[in-house]
């Protein structure tokens, strides 16, 4: 925690806690999650807490741990892929968590070290057996590999390739990945 951000810790947990509507919530939130600090962790889980019965406001919650900046947020969003809040069968939850973490977060998703990319392609193949169409259009993430860096795109290009190779992939899925390769 830098020492701007510890002058803004009391401000942004008083918004948080004083706030009376969710674009308040959301956005003291907003910043805290890219702050590491156990104010941090308690909030998103008094926030978890208090709208664990709300499905559009716990996929906000999920976005929010995939959207994070911090250091482990793509262990995080393992992690939660086995959370109660979370469902690979659930097209709205999949979009929220590792939908947000390929199309929002781009500073972990693309990660030098491929983690975010293996991630995804990983993810788009659970999900290519519940839902086709859905992992197709995860696998969109992985489809702009020529605008980055040569060995960001060697990693894109060998989890697309990995995709395609997988024997028993629907046609959806397929087309997407073999067509981001060219």
């Amino acid at each position: 925690v830098t020492g701007v951000q510890t002058c803004a810790l009391p401000i942004l947990t008083g918004q948080y806690r004083a706030s009376d509507n969710m674009t308040d919530t959301m956005a003291a939130l907003a910043i805290l999650n890219d702050i590491e600090t156990v104010a941090r962790g308690k909030s998103l889980d008094d926030f978890y807490a208090r709208y664990k019965d709300n499905a559009l406001v716990v996929e906000k919650w999920l976005s929010l741990h995939a959207m994070s900046r911090l250091p482990g947020t793509l262990d995080k969003v393992r992690v939660l892929l086995g959370h109660e809040a979370f469902s690979l069968k659930n097209p709205n939850k999949v979009r929220s968590l590792i939908g947000a973490f390929g199309a929002a977060n781009q500073l972990r998703f693309h990660a030098a070290d491929g983690s975010g990319y293996d991630f995804i392609a990983e993810q788009t193949l659970a999900l290519d057996k519940l839902n086709p169409h859905g992992s197709a259009r995860l696998a969109q993430a992985l489809g702009h590999w020529k605008r980055y860096d040569a060995g960001r795109q060697h990693k894109m290009k060998a989890a697309l390739d990995r995709i395609v190779k997988t024997p028993g992939i629907s046609t959806d899925l397929y087309e997407i990945a073999s067509k981001s390769l060219v």
